[in-house]
């Protein structure tokens, strides 16, 4: 049921409370991909968020919008995040550190590289330094190097800002409640309803944590289904219902998620985080050959292999509506080029 006007407005009024630095190229676009819904039997329509723009573009830059508020208010001069070997999230934190004048450091997981390639290479291009650490103990030392980095740079007269992996608190979320404000008026004005089902790419939470809360504020009958790229599910349930619940605090709207809330397909991940698997890869080439769209074997490619299968298997129900958030990451095809020429 559609929320009453003056609670509609009210929400709305405490989400432009929040400080926000403009970046991206909004609103993005919701396009048809009507051959696939031909094929499928079910009408996908897709949010266009790699065309944000800023940085390469992607769905980190609503998080950022926000994020940088912060990191701008605090006088901030180095900011300090981590991620893959290709993260989306590193690469537009170097693009934000570059144009606000400052310092960006990024962790990466993963050993040094001999070829610079994807975002790996933009991330050079916007000056950011760059240190790796292994991939199997990484998750064992990331938040003492994060601990340790924000130390030396207070410790030599710096200012530091320390963002989370992708963003993924209730301040970045804050973007993605306002995204589905900005598709519920996008839908309004092309007179079709609300979709039945987002479907997303989940890596780090924070997307799905506000589209959570932008769809219990805007869309109560659309329901949110992500697509691991990395952890099981009950990790990512307990992890999104926490960022969701901080999300609507800092809002101070009575919207509750509870971990069983939380819908998370964990079984196309492939072998491994950051690997691309032969179900992603063909959903990457499908797209692309009856679209023009291009996915990437990190992220949306997994997430697309992930909308085929909860179609094929009846969790998404013939002839419904479903809207699937092109999270971008484009530049991240190119380090994979051997997965598809054969």
């Amino acid at each position: 049921m559609p929320l009453p006007c003056g609670r509609r407005e009210k929400q709305i009024l405490e989400l432009n409370s929040f400080a926000r630095i403009p970046l991206g190229f909004m609103p993005t676009p919701i396009d048809a991909l009507p051959r696939l819904s031909d094929e499928l039997g079910v009408q996908i329509l897709v949010k266009r968020d790699d065309y944000t723009g800023f940085g390469g573009g992607g769905n980190k830059v609503r998080k950022l919008e926000y994020l940088m508020a912060e990191a701008l208010a605090a006088k901030a001069e180095v900011l300090i995040t981590t991620g893959g070997h290709q993260s989306n999230h590193a690469r537009m934190v170097a693009a934000c550190a570059a144009k606000f004048g400052m310092k960006a450091m990024l962790v990466l997981r993963g050993n040094k590289p001999e070829h610079y390639q994807g975002n790996l290479l933009l991330d050079r291009i916007f000056g950011a330094s760059l240190e790796f650490l292994d991939p199997d103990d990484y998750f064992h030392l990331i938040d003492a190097r994060f601990e340790a980095l924000a130390q030396s740079v207070t410790e030599t007269g710096g200012v530091p800002y320390v963002i989370p992996l992708g963003g993924a608190n209730a301040t970045g979320a804050l973007g993605y409640v306002r995204a589905v404000r900005e598709m519920a008026e996008q839908c309004k004005s092309m007179n079709i309803a609300p979709p039945d089902t987002l479907v997303l790419p989940v890596g780090s939470g924070g997307t799905m944590a506000g589209l959570l809360i932008g769809c219990r504020m805007f869309w109560p009958q659309t329901r949110v289904i992500g697509v691991s790229v990395s952890r099981d599910a009950v990790w990512f349930q307990e992890r999104i219902a926490r960022i969701a619940n901080e999300c609507a605090a800092l809002l101070e709207v009575d919207h509750t998620v509870q971990p069983d809330d939380v819908i998370v397909a964990d079984n196309y991940v492939g072998t491994s985080y950051g690997v691309p698997s032969a179900d992603g890869n063909a959903a990457i080439e499908r797209v692309g050959r009856s679209e023009g769209i291009l996915l990437d074997p990190v992220y949306t490619g997994k997430a697309m292999a992930g909308l085929f299968g909860l179609v094929a298997d009846g969790t998404i129900a013939p002839h419904s509506r479903v809207i699937f958030i092109h999270c971008g990451g484009s530049p991240a095809l190119f380090p994979f080029a051997d997965n598809f020429v054969s």
